[in-house]
């Protein structure tokens, strides 16, 4: 485990962190000065780096900067008195993780330490994760555009919009766009803002400051100031609320912001590339998205054909999958005998590579020999399978339970029937619930209208809940919110 570094000319403040830290099995290493912290680079790379703002010899600010230079995704700590609180503001514009104020209350230091552990931690993870990801995405003559404007785009900052139904690979685009290009030694941050709930996701972009909001004991740093020198993945543009799209649009004017609940505006020298799903100019038209902030981001537009479009890669790719989930689990990886590869290169990949992905994984567990044969496959590429409404491709990265030998089985069928009667259907149902004097028809019949028309629409769909709400004319987050108050099996 790396250690966690104290910069500070204060014995006693080095001493206590080093026994704190040291209770909570955490390996620490201390320096009395910057000079020694910076020589010690050479040979050792802390994990986590806690420094004090005025040092004789060089201060924490100018300390930060060289570390910052050679180190870019090093959480730092800036310790600091609270007259020195202007000094703090810039330690967060130089890009620090946090400060910590002098006194200061020894848990909430350790416990401040920890979260940059973590944050640390993370990073490592992604980067780790980034550098498995294979350089060439697919051979096909589909994706010989991607490779071109990938190339084209290696020394260029431009907004990239890039463009693909879920699942396709948007993100392994925007990494490879950031990794060849000028920013490559930079973070780079992702963020999905139609996974981020409405209320946070204002912070998660721009950071808050202490006691913005309920629940904000800590001032804390956005993806703008996170990806700082690097690039910001915004995934599924298309979703985002309205009033955070003009927020949005004025980083990208002027690359100024504040965080929720700050007064002093902040800088951030940031690439933005966005992907969707969505069809952004019938957005536009409907009103839900700016018109300005679509111009601003779909500089250059990059498409990411579907799988489906291109299946000669799916033999390279479900080997790399099936070689990747056996090092997850610790076992000899296994092999698609012609048979079934056939069958998986003849299948529609509804939910694209990462479907793909996610099957291989099922199968690094669950099939019973080493040699995949097609009685082995899920029953969803089984000849006849016809899914049931409600139920979706395997998109989900957990597998099925090892109690069973396919994936669990879906609801059965809703009725979906209809006629030119159901109006009067409707109505005698209502009048009958009127004549008995019940109170709450209108709620009744409603739920029951809604739940049926989302019913229809998955089934169709064949259970992919975007495609239904886009069918439906209505939001994503507008269906998850009402299968959950309709309480829908699916």
């Amino acid at each position: 485990m790396k250690s966690i570094w104290v910069v500070d000319d204060d014995h006693s403040i080095r001493f206590v962190l080093e026994k704190a830290l040291a209770r909570e099995g955490l390996p620490v290493r201390s320096f009395s000065n910057a000079r020694d912290m910076l020589s010690a680079l050479d040979d050792d790379i802390p994990q986590v780096l806690v420094s004090d703002i005025r040092m004789p010899g060089g201060s924490g600010l100018e300390l930060l900067a060289k570390v910052k230079a050679r180190l870019p995704a090093l959480p730092v700590i800036i310790m600091t008195a609270y007259s020195d609180l202007d000094s703090a503001v810039s330690a967060f514009q130089g890009g620090a993780f946090e400060y910590l104020p002098k006194p200061f209350d020894l848990p909430r230091a350790v416990e401040l330490i920890r979260r940059a552990q973590e944050e640390s931690q993370r990073e490592a993870g992604e980067q780790e994760a980034a550098a498995q990801v294979p350089e060439m995405l697919g051979q096909a003559p589909a994706m010989q555009d991607v490779f071109r404007a990938i190339g084209r785009l290696s020394q260029s900052n431009v907004t990239v919009m890039i463009t693909g139904e879920s699942g396709s690979g948007k993100e392994l685009v925007a990494r490879a766009l950031h990794k060849h290009s000028p920013r490559g030694e930079g973070p780079f941050v992702a963020i999905n803002t139609a996974a981020i709930p409405k209320d946070l996701l204002e912070s998660e972009l721009f950071g808050h400051e202490r006691g913005a909001f309920t629940g904000a004991q800590a001032s804390r740093r956005g993806r703008f100031e996170q990806a700082d020198g690097g690039t910001l993945f915004l995934d599924e543009i298309g979703d985002m609320p309205f009033e955070l799209q003009t927020r949005l649009l004025r980083v990208l004017s002027d690359g100024q912001f504040y965080r929720v609940g700050g007064h002093s505006p902040l800088r951030s020298n940031v690439r933005v590339i966005a992907a969707t799903h969505q069809n952004l100019e019938e957005r536009v038209r409907q009103g839900v998205f700016r018109e300005d902030l679509f111009h601003r981001l779909n500089v250059i537009r990059l498409r990411l054909p579907p799988l489906r479009e291109r299946k000669e890669d799916v033999p390279a790719l479900a080997r790399h999958f099936l070689q990747r989930s056996a090092t997850e689990l610790g076992v000899e990886p296994k092999r698609l005998s012609d048979a079934a590869l056939a069958v998986l290169t003849h299948f529609e990949f509804p939910g694209n590579v990462r479907q793909l992905e996610n099957i291989c994984h099922w199968l690094s567990v669950m099939a019973p020999s080493q040699v995949i044969e097609p009685k082995d496959l899920p029953d969803e590429l089984q000849p006849g399978y016809v899914p049931a409404p409600g139920s979706s491709p395997m998109t989900s990265p957990a597998p099925a339970p090892l109690a069973s030998a396919q994936p669990a089985a879906a609801p059965a069928p809703a009725n979906t029937s209809s006629g030119e009667g159901w109006l009067a259907d409707m109505a005698a149902d209502a009048r009958a619930r009127l004549a008995a004097g019940e109170t709450d028809v209108w709620d009744a019949l409603t739920k029951r209208f809604e739940a049926q028309l989302i019913l229809t629409a998955l089934d169709i769909t064949r259970g992919r809940r975007i495609e239904a709400a886009q069918k439906l004319g209505i939001g994503r987050n507008t269906i998850t919110r009402k299968i959950q108050e309709l309480g829908l099996d699916v």
